[in-house]
């Protein structure tokens, strides 16, 4: 007779399920209470999706403020098109991008973006979009695949760009769920992805993608909002909106100190 004991690794699962289903919850919760509080951000302003993914580019290990005075190089000289990227001298968009920083290694992977897009999408962002609606794994796969594409880029283009429903993890978010104790400190993307992910379990069975992509371009700006008022390298908990979460656990936030990142993550900042 079979032994109806469950194996220890089916345990483990089962634990790691209801663990992960309770902190999925609970991070649903925090993100209804900011937009309780702070109301729809709208956010990422940009005049294309193409100028979105410069930004994405660009916004890498650096203040949004000075993406801006790059943006706006690339904008005064009519560069802000894939035709323009393409177009222009590599050494000539390294000092457009300047302010960015890294612009040896930011200049080479926008070449590489718009060579990318005029071979496999002549050229057309709205191309792009149709595909990533059509098969979202594939197109993030070959965003992975382009030289300065990270998990956080390539779902940031999906989001922000493509308006397709990818949930991006910055810093900010990682730093929210280590000290809130909704994920172990040193969680991988992948991981602190799929709790946030299941936290919007819900509308995905019953929303369209674009209102999905919409929950998760809110849920993605308010939790920068109050990463950048309270949840830095050091966290500053008195008067966060999310502060009543730690009081009501018992969570010693100022002793987490998650690892890596800078709090410049994806974005406006």
């Amino acid at each position: 007779m079979a032994s109806s004991r469950n194996s220890p690794q089916e345990k483990t699962s089962a634990r790691q399920k209801t663990q992960r289903h309770n902190a999925a919850r609970r991070l649903r919760k925090l993100y209804q209470h900011l937009v309780d509080r702070f109301g729809p951000q709208q956010w990422w302003p940009a005049k294309s999706a193409f100028e979105v993914v410069v930004g994405a580019y660009l916004t890498q290990n650096t203040a949004w403020t000075s993406v801006e005075r790059s943006i706006a190089n690339l904008e005064a000289r009519g560069l802000l098109t894939p035709a323009g990227l393409r177009a222009v001298d590599e050494g000539d968009l390294q000092q457009l991008i300047r302010p960015s920083g890294f612009m040896l290694r930011k200049a080479a992977a926008l070449k590489a973006f718009a060579g990318f897009l005029e071979t496999h999408y002549r050229g057309n962002m709205k191309r792009l979009r149709w595909a990533a609606t059509e098969d979202q794994a594939r197109v993030r796969e070959e965003l992975l695949a382009l030289p300065g594409v990270g998990d956080e880029t390539a779902d940031a283009i999906l989001l922000y760009a493509l308006d397709s429903p990818a949930m991006v993890v910055d810093e900010y978010l990682r730093r929210v769920t280590v000290r809130h104790g909704l994920v172990p400190e040193r969680a991988k993307y992948a991981e602190i992805q799929a709790v946030a992910e299941s936290a919007f379990a819900q509308d995905a069975a019953r929303e369209s993608r674009e209102e999905l992509a919409r929950h998760y371009n809110e849920f993605h700006a308010l939790v920068v909002q109050v990463g950048k008022a309270h949840c830095g390298r050091v966290a500053r908990c008195e008067g966060c909106a999310l502060e009543f979460d730690l009081r009501k656990r018992g969570v010693n936030a100022g002793a987490s100190r998650p690892r890596g990142g800078s709090g410049k993550g994806k974005g406006p900042h």
